[in-house]
């Protein structure tokens, strides 16, 4: 009975992906919130290793580890705690790891790119695998749209520098069109919605789990998703500083995200039923989300580098980005 009690505890986080575009910095070390998490020079972080301070956000798997508990209690067999801080995005998160204030996190693809250009000493841990289904172009039910070919003139909403910006810049080109033959709109995903719902757009690229609940509620229908397009992965990411004077601690959260992952792959249902009156999604939507994503903490590889320095490489092209980088050059040799 106890097994299944933390069983089921452990799978009741799953999908708390719901909130990833909402939401407000707070920190915890024992449940209490705080507003700000500090900063910290390189050289202290080197010093005072006994605190790992890591960045989430209602969404992924280290979110996921954090209500499981499993990781607090092993650091803290070896004299280290940890403070957890959430971000409402991860462009908000990579900020805070930029100026010192967190010492790991998680975001998507992009994220890491538009920081690393920005200068972030950020480094590469590990990354969870494809879920192209997980992201799509939407379209009003009744919108005279047949293709993405059509979406010329049109206005289009997304998260500025999310993957999904990715995801529409390769449907484009995949259609025979530019970025500037459309109308980009940039909006945080409630407002997408608001938009979307308004008829003030014409289109909302997005990812679960608001892809979803948009998808079973607002009669929205899927022009095209990342499906032999993208491949939206997720990435668990440190500074350099932290990662190179910390290695057994990086070990044991990548070793807790794969044991996470494994125990929560297969209950989609269940977590949908369970996450549903938290997240105020209905089951249905939640249940849908969860079937399309993937799971399994990777290490990362060469394949992996090329894949995300073609995305660098894209934004450059497009003035995404103010310089060129190597995503290589966010890779520890021990991360191969």
């Amino acid at each position: 009975m106890k097994k299944n009690l933390l069983v089921t505890f452990v799978l009741s986080m799953l999908l708390v992906t719901a909130l990833s575009g909402c939401g407000s910095a707070s920190k915890s070390t024992t449940g209490a919130a705080d507003t700000k998490a500090p900063a910290a020079t390189a050289e202290e972080r080197k010093e005072n290793s006994t605190t790992v301070r890591i960045g989430y956000q209602k969404y992924g798997t280290v979110n996921f580890l954090k209500a499981n508990g499993e990781l607090d209690k092993v650091l803290k067999e070896k004299g280290i705690t940890i403070q957890w801080t959430e971000f409402p995005g991860g462009p908000q998160l990579l900020e805070a790891m930029n100026v010192g204030s967190i010492d790991v996190g998680h975001t998507g693809e992009a994220p890491p790119i538009f920081a690393q250009a920005a200068g972030t000493p950020l480094v590469y841990l590990g990354h969870e695998p494809a879920s192209p289904a997980s992201e799509a172009i939407l379209i009003p039910e009744k919108s005279e749209i047949k293709s993405v070919a059509d979406l010329k003139g049109k206005k289009v909403a997304l998260n500025k520098g999310s993957n999904v910006h990715y995801l529409l810049v390769k449907q484009l080109e995949k259609a025979g069109l530019k970025y500037e033959d459309i109308q980009v709109v940039f909006l945080s995903p409630a407002d997408a919605r608001a938009a979307f719902e308004k008829g003030s757009v014409d289109a909302w690229v997005i990812w679960d789990p608001f892809f979803a609940a948009v998808e079973t509620s607002a009669k929205a229908k899927i022009l095209a998703d990342g499906k032999d397009t993208v491949a939206n992965y997720e990435f668990i990411l440190s500074t350099r500083s932290y990662a190179e004077n910390n290695k057994e601690t990086v070990k044991v959260l990548l070793d807790q995200l794969a044991k996470v992952d494994s125990l929560s792959k297969d209950r989609p249902k269940e977590l949908a039923e369970t996450l549903s009156p938290q997240l105020g999604i209905d089951v249905p939507s939640l249940e849908r989300a969860a079937k399309r994503r993937t799971y399994g903490i990777q290490p990362i590889d060469d394949a992996l580098i090329a894949e995300q320095q073609k995305i660098a490489d894209t934004f450059f092209k497009l003035g995404l980005i103010p310089k060129e980088i190597k995503v290589k050059d966010a890779v520890l040799p021990a991360m191969k």
